[in-house]
């Protein structure tokens, strides 16, 4: 049935948990969901001292991986501790521009690299085409993160691609089109590549939640009904619901994480019917088309 009427969700498996690394960016994009550009502190810096006991707790509670987004997560001072701390209990994935310089320093990433758990690096290449992408991300930008891509895989790591998805495309033949570019590139034709709408900023994402058709399947689940995510607000740590609804307090799911997988979720954001619509998920774990 369809419905506009929220539902409430709690949490399934512990499949992941978030790490917000704050909303500072090295990148200033315009359609950017979290608002990110340089010097932004609307979602501060956690630290490593403050991560550690967090992910050991996490990795005590059962949780199958860790996932980091931002931002750009790869500015963060100390990331490399960080990802270092938790690769060593758990497999990470890193949601990333692909054109930091820590990308460039080969001896992070040998470090990295033979780390205990698996790193996996997921880039935003917004569109297949360069100048399409450069005129969201800056010039330039498109070569910089194509290059990055090529660092990480040929440092060992798995890596895939975010991109956009635009209204009316054709899915196919967009498909195509970035698997002609990894050719090019020299990079795997089979690396996944996750789809995302349209999220929109902080600031055009509030009231409800718009309707949604439930009866369509397959579709995978929410982050919410699989994870939890971490960040740092006014100084201290706190628990969201997912990655996409850090600008609403009312998707706060506590102060602790015990109190945070406890926690039922409201799906009345205006991204939960994004993230709840067939095929479109934010972690990447997607049915297949």
């Amino acid at each position: 049935m369809t419905t506009g009427q929220p539902i409430s969700i709690s949490l399934g498996s512990f499949r992941e948990l978030w790490i917000h690394t704050g909303t500072a960016c090295n990148l200033s994009c315009p359609f950017c969901h979290e608002g990110s550009k340089p010097g932004d502190t609307r979602l501060e810096a956690p630290t490593p001292a403050e991560l550690a006991p967090l992910l050991e707790e996490a990795a005590a509670r059962g949780v199958a991986s860790f996932a980091f987004t931002g931002g750009e997560p790869l500015i963060l001072k100390g990331i490399r501790e960080i990802l270092l701390h938790a690769l060593a209990l758990r497999p990470a994935l890193v949601l990333t521009n692909g054109t930091a310089p820590f990308i460039r320093r080969s001896h992070h990433l040998a470090e990295l690299a033979a780390a205990p758990h698996r790193l996996s690096f997921r880039v935003s290449i917004d569109y297949p085409d360069e100048a399409r992408h450069d005129a969201g991300r800056g010039l330039k930008n498109f070569r910089k993160a194509l290059e990055g891509m090529r660092l990480l895989h040929a440092a060992g790591f798995v890596v895939g691609i975010t991109r956009m998805i635009a209204p009316e495309e054709d899915p196919d033949a967009v498909d195509a089109a970035f698997r002609q570019l990894l050719r090019k590139q020299h990079l795997p034709q089979d690396l996944q590549i996750v789809a995302l709408p349209d999220l929109g900023t902080p600031e055009a994402s509030v009231g409800p939640c718009a309707a949604v058709d439930f009866s369509q399947s397959p579709r995978p689940a929410p982050s919410c009904a699989t994870g939890r995510m971490v960040l740092r607000r006014n100084g201290a740590l706190a628990f969201h619901a997912c990655p996409l609804t850090d600008n609403d307090q009312r998707f706060s799911t506590g102060s602790t994480l015990e109190a945070a997988l406890a926690a039922q979720v409201t799906t009345n954001h205006p991204r939960c019917a994004l993230c709840l619509a067939p095929g479109v998920d934010y972690a990447g774990c997607q049915p297949a088309r």
